[in-house]
């Protein structure tokens, strides 16, 4: 009850103050890697580098290694790190200078099937620390002064639908979800939202150990203060590999 009187009480502020609103064309080359070093245990590495106006200008790049445990066939949980670099971009720029930020994060991914559908829940708690940039009265330009905390969770639902099928397993899917990220906490900025994410495409197991996926995702901004919204067209293309090392012990 609680998240939907904030639902409301935020549309309802967004239309009488309204907000700058801005729009950047974005490419997104993503990389992940599953690699399996226990029976249950996993070490996977995230990395991504973002461009807007197409490949035009930076707009962000990231690291995200983490340690992940199958709690149960259907759970994996997960404890991680993030470290983001996102620029100045675009025609009406969010940020004045680059800004770094480290993230500690958990997750839980929920998975289940039901006949050609795979359903997959991903629920994760970031606690951000996000350099704030202080303008310099001396040289005019805008230095990095602290660190702010900030509490993030993220929520993101994925439904792949089997195209094709070879030896019983899926070669071609399709992809569509839509992910949620929110601000909690004291620190959590003047809007309760901080992105949503549209997601539809399409992926293909090369094999077992194998995949590529390309994704159309609409992206919607709102900065800390809510005075700028963005709304992003983005193509991401991923590369996802799945490896197994115990069979090497």
């Amino acid at each position: 009850m609680r998240v939907v009187i904030k639902i409301g009480f935020f549309l309802c502020t967004s239309f009488f103050y309204g907000q700058v609103e801005t729009q950047n064309n974005n490419i997104w080359l993503h990389y992940v890697g599953k690699n399996k070093i226990a029976n249950k245990t996993f070490f996977t590495l995230e990395a991504t580098m973002r461009y807007t106006d197409w490949l035009g200008e930076k707009q962000q790049w990231f690291i995200r290694p983490s340690f992940d445990y199958q709690i149960t066939p259907k759970l994996l949980g997960s404890v991680g790190y993030t470290h983001y670099n996102t620029y100045s971009y675009g025609d009406i720029p969010i940020n004045k200078r680059s800004i770094p930020e480290d993230h500690i994060w958990i997750q839980g991914t929920f998975t289940h099937h039901a006949k050609d559908f795979k359903f997959i829940h991903r629920l994760r708690d970031e606690n951000r620390f996000v350099s704030v940039a202080v303008k310099n009265a001396i040289t005019n330009e805008y230095d990095i002064d602290s660190y702010a905390y900030r509490n993030r969770v993220r929520y993101m639902f994925l439904m792949n639908y089997t195209l094709t099928q070879k030896d019983d397993k899926a070669k071609l899917f399709a992809v569509l979800g839509d992910e949620v990220f929110v601000n909690l906490g004291t620190n959590a900025g003047k809007t309760f939202f901080n992105q949503n994410r549209i997601i539809a495409g399409f992926g293909y197991n090369i094999n077992s150990q194998n995949q590529i996926q390309l994704n159309y995702i609409q992206q919607h901004i709102w900065n800390f203060p809510n005075t700028i919204q963005e709304d992003n067209s983005t193509i991401r293309l991923s590369y996802i590999t799945n490896l197994d090392f115990t069979k090497h012990k």
